[in-house]
């Protein structure tokens, strides 16, 4: 991935995360890995589970230790109610940039 792409992915890489745990639960690796097949092969795991942490203080996600069959429990991560509201607002909030963007895009005002 570019700089350019590296900078704007700082921004929505939350709402991704929110996205994918929308799904389904999720570990911080298996989140990773999911990142890096769609494409975003520059995330670190360092990344990935610091924003878990964030979202978890923010009371975005429910976590689970689940026992794991290599080494410790697996913290696996499920998104609450109040996670599921952040993610329509980022959504609501995604649209409307998108839109912006593109009017732009095409030469408009």
């Amino acid at each position: 991935m570019g700089k350019q792409v590296t900078e704007m992915l700082k921004g929505t890489l939350e709402g991704i995360v929110l996205a994918i745990l929308s799904g389904r639960p999720a570990y911080g690796y298996e989140i990773t890995a999911w990142l890096r097949d769609q494409g975003f092969s520059d995330i670190a795991e360092g990344t990935v589970y610091a924003l878990l942490i964030r979202i978890e203080q923010r009371g975005f996600v429910d976590v689970e230790k689940v026992p794991s069959e290599k080494g410790p429990p697996r913290k696996v991560y499920s998104l609450n109610a109040q996670g599921r509201e952040y993610l329509e607002e980022f959504w609501r909030t995604w649209s409307f940039l998108a839109e912006r963007l593109e009017q732009l895009r095409k030469g408009g005002r």
